[in-house]
Parts: C-alpha cells; structure tokens; sequence
C-alpha cells in the first residue's frame, strides 16, 4: 500500500484538505486546551472558566469544523453553570422547608456525580472527534453532541 493509499483511508470525509492541514487547522491547538482545562476543573474549579474564555475568544478565528467544537465546550460551561444554580436554589428551598438535613447532601451526592458523568462524557466524545479531525454533529445538544454514547463494545 503506497502512503496516498494509507493516506486516504484515514481521512475523515468531513471536510477538504489534507491530514496535516486539518491537525494544523485554525484553533485546533486551542480547542484541545479547552478539553483538557474542562477535565482538569474536576480537580481545580478555577480551569473552567478559563477554558470558555478562551473558546470564546478564539471561536471566530477558528477553521469551521473547529468553531464546533469550542461552540460545543462554551455550551458546556454555560449548561453547568445553569444547572449549578438550579441546584443551589433546590438545596436552599430543601432547607427552607425543613427536610432533614441528609435530604440536601443526597440531592448534592447525586447532582455532583451527574455532573461529572456528563461533563467528562462530553469532553470525552470532543477529544475524540476533535483528534480525528471531526466537527462535533450537534454542537446544541443537551447531551454528546449527537454521538451515541454506549458501555458496550462495538
């Protein structure tokens, strides 16, 4: 197999141009920043809004397939600063109507570990299109961005 043949079969159709182009696409490099600044705000809160500054930032100057992605991570953040604030409001109304006091940190068990599950799955399901020179299908969705996302091998 030459190398155009080897070439060719891992292109990805989604867009024109050669591979060494798409891994040197306009804000590619930043894209890949945010992913891991998101995944680091597990350990660190403060890495998160610095990753949506930056896709903000860089969004417009971004090759098209790219400019999906960081619309898929500023959509990420702001999704979980709504449901973050959603959260703080049924915490408080939990106690404001005298529930007993594990009820709250439950509801915190639970909220944080959806949490986490969604965010990493969404940075997951970026990486991988993004290292394979992919847009994200639907970055709107509330979910993967239209991937479908499984345990099983397929």
């Amino acid at each position: 197999m030459s190398l155009t043949q080897s070439h060719t079969q891992f292109h990805s159709p989604a867009h024109d141009g050669d591979l060494d182009s798409e891994k040197a696409a306009r804000g590619r490099g930043a894209a890949i920043v945010v992913y891991m600044l998101f995944l680091g705000s597990v350990l660190a809160v403060v890495t998160a809004p610095i990753g949506v500054l930056i896709a903000h930032l860089k969004r417009r100057h971004a090759a098209p397939w790219v400019q999906s992605h960081l619309q898929f991570q500023i959509r990420t953040f702001w999704l979980g600063m709504l449901g973050g604030g959603l959260f703080v409001a049924a915490w408080q109304l939990l106690g404001l109507v005298g529930a007993p006091a594990v009820a709250p940190w439950a509801l915190g068990y639970v909220y944080f570990t959806a949490c986490l599950i969604w965010m990493v799955a969404r940075c997951g399901v970026g990486i991988s299109r993004l290292t394979s020179n992919e847009p994200v299908r639907d970055p709107t969705s509330l979910a993967f961005g239209g991937a479908r996302v499984t345990l099983a091998d397929e």
